[in-house]
């Protein structure tokens, strides 16, 4: 738990740390998410995320922009525990949250040099894409692993529990 700690930020203090990255010359990369319920997916986009750079922070939305965004019965897990497990992965250097379903403000205050989100989104529909891209930094749309979803769990556990 001591080391997984050490991966844990409040979005101010994960805004030094990304600025002490870059200053060493580290490529950040910044990617955003609820990773309620992890699965396979989660873990080789993850990867592939880090690939794209040199340090991968996760900002992972809060309980409430889970809710608004995934309906009332989500987040499964709350945002600590997510926050654990994500920071328990080996592609993983650092783990944040932010609030209000958008992570533009974060993304602003942590300035990293690339942008990377699911398939699923085209680069001009991320969000914070115009903000990487005014300084000098890139953004990525990382292949979407079909099939692989947390609703897609939840959904089989209903069929199986019902």
């Amino acid at each position: 738990m001591r080391r997984l700690a050490k991966k844990l930020f409040s979005p101010q203090r994960a805004a030094l740390v990304c600025k002490k990255a870059a200053k060493s010359g580290k490529r950040v990369v910044f990617t955003n998410g609820c990773f309620d319920i992890l699965h396979p997916g989660h873990v080789a986009y993850l990867e592939a995320a880090r690939a794209k750079g040199d340090f991968l922070v996760v900002a992972l939305d809060t309980d409430a922009a889970v809710r608004k965004l995934k309906g009332p019965e989500r987040p499964i897990n709350a945002l600590a525990s997510r926050m654990q497990v994500i920071a328990a992965l080996e592609s993983v250097d650092a783990v944040t949250w932010f609030g209000g379903g958008n992570p533009i403000p974060t993304i602003k205050k942590l300035k990293p040099s690339i942008l990377v989100k699911g398939g699923d989104w085209k680069v001009d529909q991320i969000l914070g894409s115009k903000e990487v891209l005014s300084w000098g930094g890139k953004v990525f749309s990382l292949k979407f692993i079909a099939g692989k979803s947390t609703t897609g769990i939840i959904k089989k556990i209903r069929e199986v529990c019902s």
